[in-house]
């Protein structure tokens, strides 16, 4: 399928249920607390992704871009979230996505999430966007799973959707990966530019026009949560791990690895 087809097919993003039942929960409390509401937002891919687009949308008339969902929490009405909470609890939002274990997509979200945001504390750019990027930075991937399901079926088959090869072998068969679909759609939403340009060459940070360091930061995150989930034995990091990004960030394997906030060894 050409990507502008894929990107015209209608896709409803899944949401967490527990979160989203959280959510409705501290939503119905007389006094809704703001905090909780904002933390359980940023669990979720697709609500993160329904907050930003709603408040980059032309209609605030923001003299800036919001980059997190705490940022657009301070700017949306709870209606707004009441809104959007009830449609992530609709049928349609908590089907399946075909050829993708969502339990272990949405943990590997987060995960990336949580270190991009540290890698960006190293290296001294906003955390709040990197860990939103981190977030979303494979709704493509879901994305494609749903409009081309026979394709990503087929290539399911030599590559698990997690696998550290998996863009590369995506941008192989069909000229686009996950990464230039996240991208355009953060695009069409008004995303920031950071975070667009971000999404879009996480893949290949240094193909953009201009390198944008928060690609390289997602890049990172994204190499060490893909490997801990193929759970990559040391010299396999040391042979996997993407020195020319990390060079450029000033960064190398041990102070990528260090930034791990997680128990491993409980993760499966």
């Amino acid at each position: 399928m050409e990507l502008n087809a894929l990107l015209a097919s209608p896709i409803v993003l899944p949401s967490i249920p527990k979160v989203v039942a959280l959510l409705l929960s501290e939503l119905d409390r007389d006094v809704p607390d703001l905090k909780k509401i904002t933390q359980l937002i940023s669990t979720d891919p697709a609500l993160t992704t329904r907050v930003l687009q709603t408040a980059n949308a032309p209609a605030f008339r923001l003299t800036g871009k919001v980059n997190s969902a705490a940022e657009a929490l301070a700017i949306l009405e709870l209606s707004h979230i009441r809104q959007m909470a009830a449609e992530a609890a609709s049928g349609a939002s908590m089907r399946g996505i075909p050829g993708v274990n969502l339990p272990q997509f949405w943990a590997y979200s987060l995960n990336v999430a949580k270190l991009a945001r540290s890698l960006a504390g190293v290296t001294r750019q906003n955390q709040g966007a990197a860990f939103t990027c981190g977030l979303i930075h494979a709704i493509g991937e879901l994305v494609m799973h749903a409009g081309m399901p026979a394709e990503m079926a087929a290539l399911n088959q030599e590559l698990a959707p997690l696998d550290l090869r998996r863009a590369k072998a995506e941008f192989y068969r069909f000229g686009y990966c996950y990464a230039h679909v996240g991208g355009a759609y953060a695009r069409q939403w008004l995303f920031p530019q950071p975070i667009v340009d971000a999404l879009e060459h996480q893949y290949a940070p240094f193909a953009n026009h201009v390198y944008e360091p928060l690609a390289g930061v997602i890049h990172l995150a994204a190499w060490r949560a893909r490997a801990k989930e193929a759970n990559l034995s040391e010299r396999a990091l040391a042979v996997t791990f993407p020195g020319e990004v990390g060079e450029v960030l000033d960064l190398d394997i041990d102070m990528v690895l260090q930034q791990d906030p997680f128990d491993w060894s409980a993760h499966t």
